[in-house]
């Protein structure tokens, strides 16, 4: 074989081995996590952060100044079809406030369909085959039903809500106010999803048509959230229970969007009716190492839930 053919067999299987990437959701919480983990274990890939404003969002990653941008926006189709051009795996997640599948996520799928998309790895959330009134599930059965290869990483309770969506009124009141009564939620890290999605992208292949769920080794009630957050930062926290529809006008006057405030509301309050959440080993098979612990998490983040103590002294 002449060096030429050795040249042009490599090139080849180089190109056979690039994969592009796409990342909805990118400047998000998870889409920054998946973003940064796929930076650090996968050279062979080009990965694409698809944002709405491509000039705001280089400001959100200053660590990866070479980071490709590609415009798009769920709530708008002509930005489908540019964003999804010769991409190979789509990693999509569903934006907070979007709740009207048939509307935002049809069309999505039908585009990325168009395009040449046959790979999609889906944020779902731990029990959504037990839950068909919440939007993953559609959206669950929809990638299938249009003849996707999947992965569905469902994820229990997000660690972070403590530091995002409850953060003002812990800020504020020093309180919880959810329709969750006395149920037991599983607690992870959104660092342990953007790693294990990282290894599940890499390795599309290996994992693909099945769903991980994604779980801490933890099951606790918001009552005992705020005690151990009492414990470690110090200061008082209290956890208020409250009726799903009171909640829900809550939010509204608040001035949640009517989506988001139903979505809160279901994932709060169907707890209450369902056993306590199922503790999965799926992370630590695929990635060799433990879930952070909620102790571990506070201590972390303690100064974000006390800031409003520390600008006062």
């Amino acid at each position: 074989m002449s060096s030429l053919e050795i040249k042009f067999r490599k090139t080849k299987l180089d190109s056979e081995k690039m994969k592009r990437i796409l990342i909805t959701g990118a400047t998000g919480n998870v889409g920054t996590e998946v973003i940064y983990y796929l930076k650090e274990r996968d050279n062979e890939s080009e990965i694409i952060a698809a944002v709405r404003n491509i000039d705001s969002a280089k400001k959100s990653f200053p660590n990866f100044p070479n980071l490709l941008l590609k415009r798009f926006d769920f709530e708008d189709e002509n930005s489908f079809n540019t964003a999804f051009k010769n991409i190979d795996v789509l990693f999509l997640l569903r934006p907070p406030h979007i709740s009207q599948v048939d509307k935002f996520f049809k069309p999505l799928l039908a585009s990325a369909k168009e395009n040449g998309i046959e790979k999609v790895i889906f944020l779902s959330v731990q029990g959504v085959e037990k839950s068909k009134v919440i939007p993953h599930h559609k959206i669950e059965q929809l990638i299938i039903q249009m003849g996707f290869n999947y992965i569905f990483v469902r994820p229990s309770y997000f660690m972070q809500n403590l530091t995002t969506t409850l953060l003002p009124e812990i800020l504020k009141n020093k309180t919880i106010t959810l329709p969750a009564g006395k149920a037991k939620f599983n607690w992870i890290d959104i660092k342990n999803i953007g790693e294990v999605a990282a290894i599940l992208i890499k390795s599309f292949e290996k994992y693909q048509n099945k769903a991980y769920e994604i779980t801490g080794t933890e099951n606790k009630s918001f009552k005992e959230v705020t005690e151990l957050m009492s414990k470690i930062a110090g200061i008082k926290f209290s956890f208020k229970p409250i009726n799903p529809i009171s909640f829900y006008f809550k939010k509204r006057k608040e001035g949640v969007l009517k989506g988001f405030a139903v979505v809160m509301t279901i994932l709060h309050f169907l707890p209450r009716l369902q056993k306590e959440p199922r503790i999965s080993d799926d992370f630590s098979v695929i990635t060799g190492k433990k879930t952070t612990t909620l102790k571990e998490f506070i201590e972390r983040e303690k100064e974000k839930i006390t800031k409003h103590k520390l600008q006062q002294t």
